[in-house]
């Protein structure tokens, strides 16, 4: 199936444009050309702000002058994920996709679908002369996965409509109308390397295939964390013998649960052995612990080749560290209409090794800002403990519910009347520019929704192909109605 056969064609032919485009978070230049090109060449007033927020206004049609303006909002940039093995430049190649069954999918990489196909659907809209609406504002914000540097960048003033749906939501059927604030928190732990100690042997340790996943949308899943899992052996080990780390890798991205990583430690060669067969015994106690969550997971030991290693005290308080530093769902929502959904978190997000330092960085939600305070404390607590430098983000806030929303009403009614069935009303645990935006603006009134997307921010991201056409109906109905 090619793409000018997937529905609705006008979207699916946008997306497979927009993939054309290398677009990594703080690398979207050529994008935001792409943008500005587009709204010119359709005779559109265009705007760019001086952070690379692009934004294309598109007059009424005819008997909707009088209509609220509404903004459409996504964001231009993605996050760049390959499986190890494919080789592949973010900044040069185009997006290979394909389709398998009703799912659209990438060759080895992340899709892009998140937010490209909320963009998709933005300039199909501003490209077509068959659509009702009222006055539209379509907006593309820049660096919404690493640092919300366009929401955050974005004056008051830029957006002039009354209304905001934003596309960048992944679950078709639900409409959301509040998200979780957030903040990141990075620790740098610094030493001195010396050489190894007269008979230690060298082990490298390694997992991958994990599902990972979106540090917000999948936290509450169960999967397993790679830098966690390798820290957990390290902590075993080091109680039992004269251990000494050598290298931690693992982690990319501050909003993805990690799916894989490797170490390199020294043990005195007296107990090599030993590791090895706690080593078997270890990983066979993940994966049975993991078998629901993690049907693929892989784990390699071997021995390598390596000379310094970290000071005994430091690799001992790195790795304390690392298996104290809380991970995963710290608060569930207290509020009985929200009990379903998780209230404040942490991902361990990456551990990255230099020659004289480790860096680690970790992210944090919560839709309560008090205890997004908290947790991000309780972090920070840990690393400042083992003696880390600690630096901490100014994040972004979270969106609270508005309770006399009238474009949820008009959302909810859309749908029920189009699909015959209540759309699901919720909050969301992961971030959305919506936080930001209800700070410069805030008499806006705001819901988000979007198609259905899975594994985001991962190589197994897909995009569910007949929700597109869902969410593009849902769209246009309010539009008319609004």
């Amino acid at each position: 199936m090619s793409n000018c056969e997937l529905k609705p064609a006008r979207v699916f032919e946008q997306f497979a444009k927009i993939n054309e485009i290398p677009r990594p978070s703080k690398h979207e230049e050529r994008m935001i050309e792409y943008l500005q090109e587009f709204g010119k060449s359709h005779g559109f007033e265009t705007e760019t702000d001086e952070t690379g927020n692009v934004v294309i206004r598109k007059p009424a049609t005819k008997g909707h002058e009088n209509a609220p303006t509404l903004i459409l909002q996504s964001h231009m940039d993605m996050v760049c994920d390959k499986l190890v093995d494919v080789d592949f430049n973010f900044f040069t190649d185009p997006i290979q996709t394909y389709v398998d069954g009703e799912w659209l999918n990438a060759k080895g990489t992340t899709l892009g679908a998140d937010d490209g196909i909320g963009c998709a659907i933005e300039l199909a809209i501003l490209d077509s002369d068959d659509i009702e609406h009222g006055p539209l504002e379509c907006v593309f914000t820049r660096d919404e996965e690493t640092s919300l540097t366009g929401a955050m960048g974005m004056k008051a003033g830029f957006m002039k409509g009354d209304m905001l749906i934003n596309l960048d939501s992944e679950d078709e059927g639900q409409i959301f109308i509040s998200c979780a604030g957030g903040k990141t928190t990075s620790a740098r732990f610094t030493f001195e390397r010396e050489a190894a100690p007269e008979g230690m042997f060298f082990l490298t340790a390694s997992v991958k295939g994990l599902k990972g996943g979106h540090s917000g949308d999948d936290i509450n899943k169960k999967r397993a964390n790679a830098i966690k899992i390798l820290a957990r052996f390290l902590y075993k080990e080091q109680e039992k013998m004269d251990l000494r780390l050598a290298q931690f890798n693992s982690g990319k991205l501050h909003n993805a649960i990690p799916r894989d990583g490797s170490i390199v430690f020294a043990v005195p060669t007296s107990e090599k052995e030993t590791v090895r067969a706690d080593w078997n015994v270890f990983t066979a106690n993940i994966e049975e612990e993991f078998h629901v969550t993690e049907p693929v997971m892989e784990f390699n030991l071997g021995s390598t080749d390596a000379e310094s290693v970290l000071p005994k005290d430091a690799s001992r308080r790195f790795i304390l560290c690392m298996q104290a530093v809380d991970n995963g769902v710290f608060a569930m929502c207290q509020d009985e209409a929200l009990a379903y959904m998780v209230e404040t978190s942490n991902n361990v997000a990456s551990v990255q090794t230099a020659e004289n330092e480790i860096n680690i960085v970790a992210s944090q939600r919560s839709n309560v800002m008090s205890n997004l305070e908290n947790e991000t404390n309780t972090v920070k607590a840990a690393f400042e403990l083992a003696g880390a430098e600690v630096k901490m983000s100014d994040g972004y806030p979270a969106w609270k519910m508005n309770p006399n929303s009238k474009l949820t009403k008009v959302a909810v009614e859309s749908y029920k009347k189009l699909f015959g069935k209540e759309p699901i009303v919720k909050g969301i645990h992961a971030g959305l520019e919506c936080g930001l935006f209800s700070e410069r603006y805030p008499n806006l009134d705001m819901v988000s929704f979007g198609p259905t997307l899975r594994d985001v921010h991962t190589p197994d991201e897909r995009l569910h192909i007949p929700t597109v056409q869902m969410v593009w109906d849902h769209l246009l109905d309010i539009m008319k109605h609004l």
